[in-house]
């Protein structure tokens, strides 16, 4: 009579194991690493729509004082956002900018760790 083997070697079973416990253990830094570049490739893109934003406001605004909006200060170029900003994931910090003149904004994380990125505002009545 032939002996049929059933399941797997205790052998098998350790090594399956030891691998998946390896590769679990290179696996999870990656994983939180890549949750990190996500949050600041959306600050990021973030921080590029509010440019774009006060840009195009610049430009419509600068043709014709009824279309767009002020940009007295930073934190006004959200208003340039459809929807806005999300006031439960970014701030922006408050900075007077002058009429024609362009300024620096700091958009943060409102979580830890708090991430920046800079957007360029140029100032319009």
């Amino acid at each position: 009579m032939k002996k049929v083997q059933r399941g797997f070697s205790m052998i098998e079973l350790v090594m399956v194991i030891a691998i998946t416990g390896v590769l679990a253990a290179v696996a999870v830094p990656l994983f939180v690493d890549i949750r990190t570049d996500a949050r600041t490739a959306a600050l990021e893109g973030t921080a590029g729509a509010l440019s774009s934003a006060a840009a195009s406001n610049y430009a419509a605004r600068g043709m014709d004082i009824t279309k767009g909006f002020a940009v007295l200060n930073c934190t006004s170029t959200s208003a340039g956002l459809q929807g806005g900003l999300d006031a439960l994931v970014y701030t922006i910090t408050p900075l007077t900018v002058g009429a024609n003149a362009t300024a620096s904004c700091t958009l943060n994380t409102v979580t830890t760790p708090v991430l920046t990125a800079n957007f360029a505002v140029t100032g319009v009545l």
